[in-house]
């Protein structure tokens, strides 16, 4: 188990999600559209070493706010649906079902 699955894993709520392949995150933004409540998506990528530091505070943040949901998605397990993305790791925050911000590039200084 690598250091991002271990990350993820003591997450309490049920509230992070990953995002384990294109279908899957079209499903997620989908659900994020529809159900207009709040959500962060963190798209990182396995051999980004920003991102795997900042995933056990992500993770944190989603235990804080368990009415949030909280995706991560690897945007080399998902090339289709993230060929947007420029950076890692990128934040889009959504409310009421649209993209109202993003962030880009994140130290752990930014995540609290």
């Amino acid at each position: 188990m690598d250091n991002t699955e271990a990350a993820k894993q003591i997450n309490l709520h049920g509230n992070l999600i990953t995002a384990s392949n294109d279908e899957n995150l079209t499903n997620i933004f989908h659900q994020i559209r529809t159900s207009k409540s709040p959500a962060v998506i963190n798209f990182g990528a396995s051999w980004c070493r920003v991102c795997a530091e900042i995933l056990p505070s992500f993770n944190q943040l989603s235990n804080k706010f368990p009415k949030l949901s909280f995706v991560y998605a690897d945007i080399d397990e998902c090339p289709e649906t993230t060929q947007h993305i420029r950076y890692t790791p990128t934040f889009h925050f959504y409310r009421d079902g649209e993209r109202v911000d993003a962030m880009f590039g994140a130290g752990q200084e930014r995540m609290n």
